[in-house]
């Protein structure tokens, strides 16, 4: 369990490849937070990189849509970023625990494209649009968006995506800038996704063709 000065840590929530994420309390404010850690114990230059991407890309963005992104706090040889915590959970973990109504699925879509709209007309691309990486409180109804690692900051002097020859993200849901954000709603509707226990072949024939 992370042992972090100045924060106290009641859960562990998720843990993905990367990182590993926990809801805790600021001490200084009694603050709700979630704090995000790099997995690794030695990161290597290129993610540490990437996690302070991740940190200015969000804490920049100042959106309601987007999850607020406090401070990037040095812990031991890797990085802890400190984040917003609405009270939501992740679509994933929601669809983990229930079936969405017709209603409630109108509501989270709707959100859905109105904070990507933002997104992009802050000149900023995701690319990694799953249910993993928006957080939903039930409650308030409120949605944000999270999870900025691979975002590309389209300026103009960099007006198209930084690797427009390689797909990022997670392949079922690659991002329709690269190719096609429909599979997500798909996903939490009561029909399977189009995508389930496929290779990453076939998955990526089925979005360069999915009329075949």
């Amino acid at each position: 369990m992370l042992n972090l000065s100045g924060y106290q840590i009641l859960t562990h929530l998720y843990e993905s490849a990367n990182s590993i994420v926990y809801r805790g309390i600021r001490a200084a404010d009694n603050q709700a937070v979630i704090i995000k850690v790099l997995k690794q114990d030695y990161p290597t230059p290129a993610e540490l990189a990437r996690y302070q991407q991740e940190y200015e890309i969000t804490q920049h963005l100042n959106l309601d849509s987007v999850v607020k992104a406090y401070s990037l706090e040095l812990y031991q040889n890797t990085l802890v970023m400190i984040l917003e915590d609405f009270g939501g959970s992740s679509l994933r973990m929601l669809m983990d625990e229930r079936t969405f109504t017709l209603s409630e699925f109108l509501q989270i879509a709707i959100q859905i494209v109105d904070s990507l709209g933002n997104i992009h007309a802050a000149h900023m691309i995701h690319k990694d649009i799953n249910p993993s990486n928006i957080v939903f409180n039930p409650e308030t109804g409120q949605l944000k968006i999270i999870d900025f690692g691979i975002a590309t900051r389209l300026t103009r002097s960099n007006p198209t995506l930084k690797n427009p020859h390689v797909l990022e993200g997670t392949l079922v849901y690659i991002s329709p800038e690269q190719t096609g954000l429909w599979i997500t709603a798909r996903t939490f509707t009561p029909s399977a996704s189009p995508f389930m226990n496929c290779s990453p072949t076939s998955c990526l024939l089925k979005l360069l063709m999915p009329w075949s």
